[in-house]
């Protein structure tokens, strides 16, 4: 039998992410199985177990995705703006995660409804899952730091109060974030838009934004 390839590797494994994605967002991580996500996927029950060790592997993996999709364009801004405030890294973080379709790690487009449903049930995980608690207050410490950075380069440029401390106004700006995919998530939240324009009155009245 020829040896399988690594492109077809790595496309048994996305397609295997992608069932597991689609159960878990349907289903919730505790009412799948393994055999669930073969079915799912179309193949084998013991398909999923060449590429990786069982389902708490597969949720950190799209867990991971989650996060990532929330949380790298609020990099990407951070690294290409000088002069920010905090109402324009909300507004970043928000718009790419109120389309339809976004990019996980393997570069595979996935519907952003499943990545949410399966990061809101990840923020439940963390209380019981030390593995993944731990790569999540990684992930946010690196973040809330870069963003923190940039509203000391902001309030270098006067864009952002002198007073205000850029650690907590970071955790502002990440509780905006999870407060809006929660609301999107679970409650029907869909007017980006209007979100966006009414993050930067209230800021403004609250003297964070100018």
């Amino acid at each position: 039998m020829p040896r399988i390839t690594a492109e077809r590797r790595a496309a048994n494994r996305s397609q295997i992410v992608a069932a597991a994605r689609r159960c878990f967002s349907r289903d919730g991580f505790h009412q799948t199985s393994m055999p669930d996500i073969a079915a799912e996927a179309g193949v084998s029950v013991g398909a999923p177990y060449r590429y990786f060790a069982g389902k708490e592997e597969i949720i950190l993996e799209i867990a991971g995705d989650a996060f990532r999709v929330m949380f790298d364009p609020v990099e990407h801004f951070v690294d290409a703006a000088g002069d920010v405030t905090i109402a324009d890294l909300v507004a970043a973080a928000i718009e790419p995660v109120s389309g339809d379709v976004a990019v996980d790690g393997a570069g595979q487009a996935v519907p952003v409804d499943e990545l949410l449903r399966c990061a809101v049930q990840a923020w439940g995980e963390l209380l019981r899952h030390e593995g993944l608690r731990q790569h999540a207050e990684a992930g946010f410490e690196h973040v809330r730091g870069r963003i923190a950075d940039a509203l000391r380069t902001g309030q270098r440029a006067g864009s952002v109060p002198a007073d205000l401390d850029p650690d907590r106004g970071a955790r502002i700006v990440m509780a905006l974030l999870h407060g809006f995919v929660l609301q999107y998530t679970a409650f029907g939240l869909d007017d980006t838009a209007g979100f966006t324009r009414d993050v930067r009155i209230a800021l403004s009245d609250a003297g964070l934004f100018r």
